[in-house]
């Protein structure tokens, strides 16, 4: 992989995404970053996340009424509490030959997120 037109911030938000399993907002990668370059401002992380996804380095993780949060590009699905917006990572396997038997046409790309109560949110409930 070549990073030609990543910057040093780039390619360490990077290194901080697709070393972290938690699915970090652009606010967690800022203050991540901090820790090695701590005069960089929050509108640096923004951009260079923009660049990143543009780049498809990275992926842009959505959760209605949460803040986005940052991924890994590695095949992987997702399930989402849809009380607390709790975001797990689940291997189901890549779908993409499925998919495009059921649409007739080529899958480029596809995420996959599936509502669940988290045990958290189960155990609340009961």
């Amino acid at each position: 992989m070549v990073l030609t037109t990543v910057t040093k911030y780039g390619k360490k938000i990077l290194e901080i995404v697709s070393s972290s399993r938690s699915h970090m907002t652009a606010e967690e990668i800022f203050l991540a970053l901090r820790q090695a370059y701590p005069t960089v401002v929050l509108a640096t992380v923004y951009n260079n996340l923009n660049r990143l996804l543009q780049e498809e380095l990275i992926r842009k993780i959505s959760v209605e009424g949460m803040p986005d949060r940052y991924d890994r590009i590695q095949r992987h699905d997702h399930l989402v509490c849809r009380k607390c917006g709790k975001l797990m990572d689940i291997d189901l396997g890549d779908l993409t030959e499925q998919f495009e038997k059921k649409a007739g046409i080529p899958i480029l790309s596809y995420d996959l997120k599936l509502n669940v109560l988290c045990e958290a949110c189960r155990e609340k409930r009961n």
